[in-house]
């Protein structure tokens, strides 16, 4: 099958799980087995340090090496991932110039000893003279790995978006020219990957003729833009206009992708999303796997998988062959991309990938996440001792509590006669967990005792569950009944009761159990103001069968029907009608967010995306002219 290395700009670190075919697991180990890649670089993390978790760290099977920008947020960033089974580095640097420090070290890499450095730093005068090398380092831009048979650098360009950019956009190329020049001088061998946001020639940008002829600028001009210029420099085959400059007298890569694929057109890797080009694939080829001439032969496919959603750029890879050539010996190329000792001159593993393995600049070993214990034995080692100590905090021993001192024992008998079973339990355990408004159950409704004798039971009921701990007998309650917190979970009291008010009042239509219910119902006095704060009215005994019709119907009258409540709004409102387009289907609604009067103002467009023009065409299967401000719509067709 081969070694693959896949470079990938995915906007974001987490973007691509918002899609098919990444969206099934959301893992990043079901990621890399799906691209089939042995070594993964991605740009545009997107991401700090403290917003790595455990998914993005301790991935089974592989190994990870971040540049993350030191000062800007949710900016740039490198991950370099490497698949345990098949390679594994021996040295890790991050950024370009080699001005940064290890981790726990305040030794740059660059004035590390010499076994420990991978080497090809810049040297004074291969670069402008007012260059801050800590700034372009800083950014979290590029991270370099070595392995036996080669140096492979991650790297993420800056983009040309606006003028403050340019300068430091050049000074960065100049740096990553001069690092793999320097590195290949030194007789190592180069593998350069990622987003170079740079456009090598007119057939790497779609409609890039058009495009020029509207700026008014020549395709010479073009391809000798400073950027363009310094990368065709670079690469075998690039197109310099007039004498190459000095110091890069001859190029030094080569570009596998248009090597395997020379007359190709339309090999885009970048397309623009906020204007949907990427269906009729108007875009451009920014993003490379280039490799250093010893290693051209080594490589047995280049491509890019262009179907493979999830972030404004596709995947771009190229494959190792298994075993390759050097000198005039062939060798397996496991035993190039691994350390000593580990594969032997035959293919064979001699012994596994290990945790000592990992070099220091591994996000393995960053401190929240060295030596960690897996997140799955954490849950099952012991996984019964705490469920079992919240539920005994739950339910106190009965010998702790005691009546207060002053308090009758007859009214504390006679409250203990009033409630059932069901209201003690549900009452006492939410006066233990401290919830607020909880309501007694229905069988509250109808005390025993009536007329004085009741209401001085009611005051106590309400004065004891203010003031007083539970009795002994409640706790004796709460420990036969309350095992679970399944209970908490279950429509409330005053809920239940709702409805059981409401179905007794429907069905008593004679006399005689309007008669019944008069009968049972406490006095006017009961019902005063010794209840609890915070109870609902329908948790109030009710007083007769008209009054309890009356109190559940201005109850129900408050209950809130979210369906009621979405039907009203939707005939208020309505939907306004979309206008539609000149293929007669249904306009898009976007949003102007270019500065000027009309900033702000949404407008209505045809909702198909623009085609291999880049322009609205009329009469075709791409996007038409249709442009309607909001402002203008009456939601009328005609």
């Amino acid at each position: 099958m081969g070694f693959r290395i896949t470079t990938w700009n995915v906007n974001g670190i987490r973007n691509p799980f918002g899609y098919q075919p990444w969206r099934e697991k959301r893992t990043f180990q079901a990621m890399f087995d799906i691209l089939e890649a042995d070594i993964v670089v991605m740009q545009e993390t997107k991401i700090q340090r403290k917003d790595l978790t455990d998914d993005m760290v301790l991935v089974p099977g592989w190994d990870v090496y971040f540049s993350l920008p030191r000062h800007k947020k949710g900016y740039s960033g490198v991950a370099i991932y490497t698949r345990n089974a098949t390679c594994a580095p021996i040295r890790a640097e991050e950024g370009i110039l080699g001005v940064l420090c290890p981790p726990k070290s305040s030794t740059q890499f660059r004035n590390l000893p010499k076994d420990q450095q991978i080497g090809g730093y810049p040297r004074p005068g291969q670069l402008p003279g007012n260059i801050d090398e800590l700034l372009l380092d800083s950014e979290g831009r590029c991270v370099i790995l070595e392995f036996p048979a080669f140096v492979l650098l991650g790297v993420y360009s800056p983009a040309n978006r606006d003028e403050s950019r340019v300068e430091f956009r050049m000074e960065f190329l100049q740096a990553l020219d001069a690092r793999v020049r320097n590195l290949v001088a030194e007789g190592k061998e180069v593998v350069l990957v990622g987003d170079l946001n740079v456009s090598r020639s007119v057939p790497d940008s779609t409609n890039v003729v058009e495009n020029l002829r509207k700026e008014g600028l020549s395709i010479e001009e073009w391809m000798n833009l400073p950027s363009r210029r310094l990368f065709n420099h670079l690469v075998y085959g690039g197109t310099v206009q007039g004498d190459r400059d000095e110091g890069r007298e001859q190029p030094t890569l080569w570009d596998l992708c248009r090597e395997f694929h020379p007359a190709r057109e339309g090999m885009n890797t970048c397309w623009d999303t906020k204007r949907n080009t990427r269906p009729a694939n108007n875009g451009s080829r920014i993003d490379y796997v280039l490799c250093s001439n010893g290693l051209k032969d080594w490589f047995t496919e280049a491509n890019i998988q262009e179907g493979l959603m999830g972030s404004d750029h596709c995947p771009v890879f190229a494959t190792l062959a298994d075993v390759v050539t050097t000198g005039t010996e062939k060798v397996p190329l496991l035993n190039l991309v691994n350390p000593a000792g580990m594969v032997d001159r035959d293919g064979r593993r001699l012994r596994e990938w290990h945790l000592k393995d990992v070099l220091p600049l591994s996000a393995k070993l960053i401190p929240e996440f060295d030596r960690r214990q897996s997140i799955r034995d954490m849950f099952t080692k012991k996984a019964g001792a705490k469920p079992s100590s919240y539920s005994s905090s739950l339910a106190p021993s009965s010998a702790t509590e005691s009546t207060p001192e002053g308090e009758p024992v007859a009214d504390l008998a006679r409250l203990e006669q009033t409630g059932s079973q069901t209201k003690t339990t549900t009452s006492h355990a939410h006066h233990r967990l401290g919830l607020s408004g909880a309501s007694h159950s229905a069988d509250s409704k109808s005390p025993t005792g009536s007329g004085p004798e009741a209401q001085s039971t009611k005051r106590a009921a309400g004065s004891v569950d203010r003031a007083q701990p539970p009795s002994p007998k409640r706790n004796k309650v709460l420990d036969t009944g309350q095992k679970t917190l399944q209970g908490f979970f279950q429509p409330s009291p005053a809920n239940r009761m709702l409805g059981r008010k409401d179905s007794d009042t429907t069905t008593s239509t004679s006399a005689s159990a309007s008669a019944n219910a008069n009968a049972n119902a406490p006095s006017s006095e009961t019902s005063g103001g010794n209840w609890p704060e915070g109870l609902p009215d329908s948790a109030f005994p009710a007083k007769s069968a008209p009054e309890a019709s009356t109190q559940s119907m201005e109850a129900a009258a408050r209950v809130f029907d979210p369906i009621q409540a979405k039907e009203s709004w939707s005939k208020l409102l309505g939907r306004r009608m979309l206008p539609r387009c000149e293929h007669n289907e249904p306009c898009i609604s976007l949003t102007t967010k270019r500065p000027g009067v009309n900033c702000g103002r949404s407008f209505y467009i045809c909702a198909r995306p623009l085609g291999p023009s880049g322009e609205k065409e009329r009469g075709s299967e791409w996007r038409c002219g249709t442009f309607i401000w909001s402002s203008d719509w009456n939601g009328s067709p005609s």
